[in-house]
């Protein structure tokens, strides 16, 4: 997704993603801020999802990821992002429990297939487990998105493309069990959610019934969907620009966002989280990206910053992406199903100032599931830069606000209102709340 823009910053983007949904996880579920002590378990050590074991550690849960993979493992562990690994069940569960006991933050990695792990913490009489998901890559399962229990990684490789029935019959087996010891847990109050990587859509499609028991569409399941010299000069400014925001009178839900990415920003260079192109990632609103920016370009053109800073947009973000089963789940007025948003986001950016933008399929969910519209802007220190980044940026944030708040989001609607109060020029049409009993009665 954001390749298809040219600002992909390798898995710092995860990891700022994961761990910011982590923390919001406890607090959602679990009515904390306060980690310590819980356990989360997932699948994946990958590309992205190794961003998995980091993103544990920053929030201060226990992590526990299973990955099939011995070479992506031994990755994340040399890298130093996977603390310890086994691939004995009963030593897991062993360092779960001494984990849980002496709250401390660990990554803990089993080196083998997710369903052995799901089915024996499922068979454990204590719950061991407060959080769950998966990062498996399913919008690809039967070309080595997800390897089936049963068989072993090298065996699967060969399977996939000699015997390809046999093998998707597995892949749709194993997924069956895996969701099946994912309930017994939910029930004994572990939260599961899906991130985004087509788990749900595939279990569904493998037969079992994953729907809410009064659906409103066809992605409407069970389980909720989750919806980075210059460095350290970057972080600094980036930082002043949210602690002077956190005096302005805001919603508690916002400051929290704020004080999240304060988090975030005064660890990420003690994680050691850059991969490549010196680049980071944070969170913030339209206010906040918006100041950010034009403290950046200033800072260039001050020389504090002595060369430009190319800005971009994560595809976690409230405008850039059209994904039914990912960022627009949440929206449930039937419109998810469309492309504009991220259409009319890109161009909507052209027009208002972004040196490039890019619209294309693909990415995370699969191929025509997703449609991506993204953008980079140079801050080369211009005053021109600063009319262009307040232009493009208000259309970038508010495109995607405005959509939500039509869709019947309350929060997207109190975001779009205390907007247009602060934006000149900005008008948007507010919708009304149906009172749905007296829709029902006009019907009965």
């Amino acid at each position: 997704m954001t390749a298809g823009s040219y600002c992909y910053i390798g898995p710092q983007g995860i990891v700022h993603g994961t761990t910011i949904t982590v923390m919001n996880a406890g607090r959602k579920y679990l009515n904390t801020d306060d980690l310590a002590g819980k356990v989360f378990v997932t699948a994946g050590l990958g590309g992205m999802s190794g961003a998995q074991a980091k993103a544990a550690k920053i929030a201060g849960c226990v992590g526990v990821i299973a990955e099939i993979s011995e070479k992506a493992l031994k990755k994340r562990h040399d890298q130093g992002w996977l603390e310890i690994y086994s691939t004995n069940l009963d030593e897991i569960v062993g360092l779960i429990k001494e984990a849980r006991s002496e709250r401390k933050a660990i990554s803990i990695g089993y080196l083998g297939n997710v369903v052995d792990l799901w089915e024996k913490l499922a068979l454990e009489e204590e719950n061991l487990v407060e959080l769950g998901s998966d990062q498996t890559s399913c919008h690809n399962p039967f070309l080595g998105g997800y390897y089936p229990v049963g068989i072993t990684f090298d065996e699967a490789n060969q399977m996939m493309t000699k015997k390809p029935n046999e093998f998707k019959e597995l892949v749709r087996e194993s997924l069956r069990r895996q969701i099946a010891a994912i309930d017994k847990l939910a029930k004994r109050g572990m939260y599961f959610w899906d991130y985004g990587n087509a788990f749900l859509v595939e279990c569904q499609r493998a037969g079992v019934e994953m729907l809410k028991e009064n659906a409103k569409d066809d992605k409407d399941f069970r389980y909720p969907s989750y919806f980075q010299d210059i460095m350290g000069e970057s972080d600094k400014i980036a930082c002043q620009v949210i602690n002077k925001l956190l005096k302005e009178d805001m919603p508690e839900w916002v400051k929290q966002q704020y004080v999240d990415n304060r988090k975030w920003i005064v660890e990420a260079d003690e994680h050691k989280l850059v991969v490549g192109t010196q680049a980071r990632i944070l969170y913030s609103d339209q206010a906040g990206r918006t100041a950010i920016a034009l403290a950046f370009n200033e800072a260039v053109r001050n020389k504090r910053i002595t060369a430009p800073i190319v800005i971009s947009r994560d595809h976690h973000d409230v405008s850039g992406t059209d994904s039914p089963f990912r960022e627009t789940a949440n929206i449930t007025d039937g419109s998810a199903f469309t492309a504009d948003m991220a259409v009319q986001n890109a161009i909507g950016d052209a027009m208002r100032g972004a040196t490039w933008i890019s619209l294309h399929n693909g990415g995370g969910v699969g191929w025509g599931d997703v449609i991506n519209g993204g953008f980079g802007m140079v801050l080369d220190g211009d005053l021109e830069t600063d009319r262009r980044a307040r232009s493009m940026l208000s259309w970038d944030v508010s495109n995607g606000v405005a959509r939500r708040s039509w869709s019947g989001n309350d929060k997207a609607k109190e975001a779009i209102i205390r907007t247009q109060k602060t934006v000149s020029g900005l008008e948007v049409t507010v919708p009304y709340q149906v009172d749905q009993e007296l829709l029902q009665n006009f019907f009965n």
